[in-house]
């Protein structure tokens, strides 16, 4: 198979555009198009501080990667910031490797633990309350989005980053109609909900047009030593069945990913005008971090374990 563009030995064939493409090629497609969506939602402004959240993964990597490329020319300055949830055989055994990808990149990193910020890891929290019908990624996600926020807070980063590609959005998407969260879901896109209160960092979505499976390939080629191991818990989830869904989908029908969110960013304005969402929220009555409850969710899991 040859590369479509110059006819040298291809890495990919991208079945869902009709051509394929050498390494150099695909290189520089995918980062022309996390350009493209950085430039078409305005999620960087020149001068800002900008904390990724990083795992040590390929799509964190990727990310912190790419940003740092861009950050001479943009006077952006970079911080990490790594959630130790306690996940012994899995995070512990990555977090070596993320230091030193870090000071490859010349990034400080920042690290934050369940134990010492939740006083339990998500092993105990699991282990300890495995009869609350609560898997682990539901414990997982909402004090990683909390504890990050705060960091991010702490550390003085205008917005957050985070590595969620295409494959992501789409499960987020599709996850939401299925459980017919419209809320949850006129959340979704290139800039996460931006609530209007100076204790939540917006988020960013730079990768939300890369499919999972090239952000993978893009590692391989530019030799990261990155984790590419799957969390433990990640089965446990809802958005794992969709996973398999869209997968087998995209695999009948090539472009369906792209599809899926194409339409779905087309019909965002209808949706965000149905729910009305108010941007100004509330702060929780425990821990006076934002929210739009009385008592957010991380405290309300809190009180559970």
């Amino acid at each position: 198979m040859k590369c479509t563009t110059c006819g040298k030995k291809a890495v990919i064939d991208r079945v869902y555009e009709g051509r394929a493409l050498c390494k150099d090629h695909f290189i520089k497609s995918v980062e022309k198009s996390v350009s493209k969506t950085i430039r078409k939602n305005g999620l960087l402004i020149r001068g800002e501080h900008i904390a990724v959240g990083f795992s040590g993964g390929k799509d964190s990597s990727m990310l912190l990667y790419l940003l740092r490329k861009l950050s001479k020319a943009r006077n952006l300055k970079i911080s990490a910031i790594l959630v130790d949830e306690g996940i012994k055989g899995y995070r512990d055994v990555s977090i070596p490797d993320a230091k030193k990808f870090c000071d490859s990149l010349d990034v400080k990193l920042h690290i934050v633990s369940f134990k010492k910020k939740i006083g339990k890891s998500l092993n105990d929290i699991v282990k300890k309350n495995k009869d609350d019908k609560l898997n682990g990624c539901t414990y997982c996600g909402v004090f990683r989005r909390k504890l990050i926020n705060e960091e991010a807070r702490r550390i003085g980063a205008n917005k957050v980053a985070i590595g969620h590609n295409l494959d992501d959005e789409v499960q987020s998407i599709m996850a939401n109609y299925i459980r017919g969260d419209i809320l949850r879901g006129s959340r979704i896109g290139a800039k996460a909900f931006v609530a209007e209160d100076e204790k939540f960092v917006p988020r960013i979505k730079p990768l939300r047009d890369i499919p999972e499976k090239e952000c993978a390939l893009y590692c391989i080629l530019k030799n990261f030593d990155v984790d590419f191991g799957e969390c433990p818990y990640a089965s446990e989830s809802f958005r794992w069945s969709v996973r398999d869904v869209v997968n087998d989908l995209e695999e009948k029908y090539p472009g369906t990913k792209f599809n899926i969110l194409r339409t779905f960013d087309r019909i965002l304005p209808a949706i965000q005008n149905t729910v009305k969402t108010d941007k100004v929220i509330g702060k929780c009555s425990v821990c006076s971090e934002p929210t739009s409850r009385d008592v957010c969710k991380a405290c309300e899991l809190k009180k559970l374990i």
